[in-house]
């Protein structure tokens, strides 16, 4: 089941992202509800310098990481989801995936430390093309979440993932209930289907949200093993 949710999202993803859009509005790529579409977006790939130089501000088992605000170049810069998952692709990086109970502590302590109000992850719903009459991914916003990062399926919403000492996802939202619950397609029927770490938007500490992806926000980047691979063989000899 796991290798082939692998494929499922890797096809799926190269589908969607390859149309210019990742769901049926246009949320994903950037389309704030009501403003004019951005067509022709695409997944970056890699650019090798950069890769070889990519900014290493801190290091968690076998990775590196860094912190938008840090870069100089990123400073003060809010992007929307994918714009900021392009940005870390250049480096052979992506939107940090959150997958144990350590790395979320180290993130959770990051926002805390630089008092940032927010972050994007590579969390990501399979609400798009690719994931329709998967009856393992129903109801979607206990089953359909993955980390686009590292293409791994998220463990349901309504409990804790292995490992944690508690759920990550808040209990509170715009609409006071526990999150995902996609408050902003009720609003203006755009799909908060991306996932962001808040800081106490909602009084509820550092906590788990699903956003609607055309927000801008800050993020974290962690080193791809995909995208360092790509680049190696591309490379030989080249330093990573």
């Amino acid at each position: 089941m796991a290798s082939y949710w692998v494929v499922l999202v890797a096809v799926a993803l190269s589908i969607t992202i390859a149309s210019g859009d990742v769901s049926s509005n246009g949320a994903a790529s950037g389309k704030r509800p009501g403003g004019p579409p951005r067509p022709g977006r695409f997944l970056s790939l890699p650019v090798p310098n950069k890769c070889s130089q990519r900014p290493k501000e801190f290091f968690f088992r076998g990775h590196n990481y860094f912190y938008s605000e840090s870069l100089p170049q990123l400073r003060g810069k809010r992007l929307d989801w994918l714009d900021a998952r392009n940005a870390c692709r250049e480096y052979c990086m992506d939107l940090v995936s959150i997958e144990t109970n350590e790395e979320n502590d180290l993130v959770f302590k990051l926002i805390q430390q630089r008092n940032s109000p927010y972050i994007w992850t590579s969390g990501r719903l399979c609400d798009f093309k690719g994931c329709e009459n998967r009856r393992d991914l129903e109801p979607k916003n206990i089953y359909g979440w993955f980390w686009s990062g590292t293409r791994g399926k998220m463990s349901p919403t309504n409990q804790s993932p292995p490992g944690f000492s508690t759920n990550p996802w808040s209990q509170t939202g715009h609409e006071r209930r526990p999150q995902p619950d996609n408050a902003e397609f009720r609003i203006n029927q755009t799909p908060e289907s991306c996932l962001a770490v808040l800081h106490n938007v909602y009084g509820d500490g550092v906590k788990w949200h699903d956003v609607a992806c055309y927000h801008e926000k800050p993020f974290i980047c962690e080193d791809s093993e995909e995208l360092l691979n790509y680049v190696a063989q591309k490379n030989p000899g080249i330093p990573l």
